[in-house]
């Protein structure tokens, strides 16, 4: 008696085989190259021709397999981010907006987003290496740049692609995306001109970040805008808490003629300059005018409510994912290089001051 192959255990399987590359290229009339390459968004594959494999991909119902994927490209298709929470923790503003925007945008290319921390500069180099050696990433986003940052050096070194959230002191072989911070401090320089203060000091962050030095740069392009001179005496800096900011701030009131007002690099040194202020009894916002960078929660709620300038932290993270992908498929640094704006939140910290200069 034949037996069937029901019968010997060959039952035929209902499961629809899967799609592969090769039945998207045969479908479009194209090489498997082409087609890998298009759905890959390579700069040499025409935007027109990555569309159309893009949509015959989704109505096949084609999906890559990640391993196979990384064999054939060399990719893992996963973005690296590193933070150094031993430090002042200057991250902690900006932190779940801007992970959000990496990792939404990342998703959007079926990329995913490895992030971890370290305790200091070293730990952070020692990261990168481990995670660039065990093929864990493709590239890295790098936070709070310096002026002069070990890991821009590491990675241009090791030819590992990476994106700065930030400017740095050298810009040979960087893409970034940046906030025009100075451009934030020249208009808080001219909005309080224009309430009529001449007295103006400024709060700086510390000096071995970029940001810091822009934004002393804005701040100086501000005061010579309006005619006014920088009194040395009026800038302090290396205030990124607010027991610095308490500290700076009370060396600027206590000086025989002190400022009418105060530009803060950052909102955590200005909530600070805040208790230097009522300390002396003086009222924030008439007596002594204050605004600031960063637009975080506390100075929405701190008494009276802080102007600050407030940055669009998911939508930097998202712009950041994808030039780390063009960067990761080839696009050269000096072409991925982006600016944003900050935008001024007119709170109760800022007025004409009670006495003119």
């Amino acid at each position: 008696m034949r037996k069937s192959s029901e019968q010997v255990g060959t039952r035929p399987s209902s499961r629809k085989s899967r799609i592969t590359i090769k039945d998207v290229a045969e479908e479009l009339g194209m090489s498997k190259s082409t087609v890998s390459r298009a759905l890959n968004g390579y700069s040499d594959i025409a935007q027109s021709t990555q569309a159309r494999v893009a949509q015959a991909a989704v109505r096949m119902g084609y999906t890559p397999l990640a391993q196979a994927q990384a064999i054939r490209t060399g990719l893992v298709r996963s973005m690296g981010l590193v933070f150094n929470v031993g430090g002042h923790g200057s991250h902690r503003p900006f932190l779940t907006n801007f992970i959000d925007g990496i990792s939404q945008r990342a998703s959007q290319e079926n990329w995913t987003l490895t992030v971890t921390t370290a305790q200091n500069s070293q730990g952070v180099l020692e990261t990168i290496e481990r995670l660039s050696n065990e093929r864990k990433v493709d590239g890295f986003i790098l936070p709070r740049t310096r002026v002069k940052d070990p890991r821009v050096e590491y990675l241009i070194e090791h030819d590992i692609p990476f994106i700065m959230f930030g400017r740095t002191g050298d810009p040979t072989g960087c893409g970034w995306f940046d906030i025009k911070g100075e451009d934030a401090m020249e208009q808080a320089v001219e909005r309080l001109a224009d309430h009529g203060h001449t007295r103006i000091g400024f709060i700086n962050g510390l000096e071995c970040y970029m940001y810091a030095r822009l934004r002393l740069e804005g701040f100086k392009q501000g005061m010579a805008r309006v005619g006014l001179h920088v009194d040395p005496h009026y800038v302090r800096r290396d205030a990124v808490t607010e027991a610095d900011g308490e500290r700076e701030g009370e060396a600027l009131l206590s000086l025989p003629k002190p400022p009418t007002a105060i530009v803060c690099a950052v909102d955590l040194a200005a909530l600070g300059v805040y208790k230097a202020a009522k300390r002396r009894g003086l009222s924030i916002g008439r007596e002594v005018s204050i605004i600031s960078y960063d637009g975080i929660s506390e100075g929405e709620f701190a008494n009276p409510p802080l102007t600050s300038f407030s940055v669009d932290n998911r939508q930097a993270g998202e712009r950041l994912a994808d030039l780390l992908i063009r960067r990761i498929r080839g696009a050269q640094p000096e072409t991925l290089r982006q600016m944003g704006e900050a935008n001024l939140i007119v709170r109760a910290s800022d007025g004409p001051p009670v006495i003119y200069s």
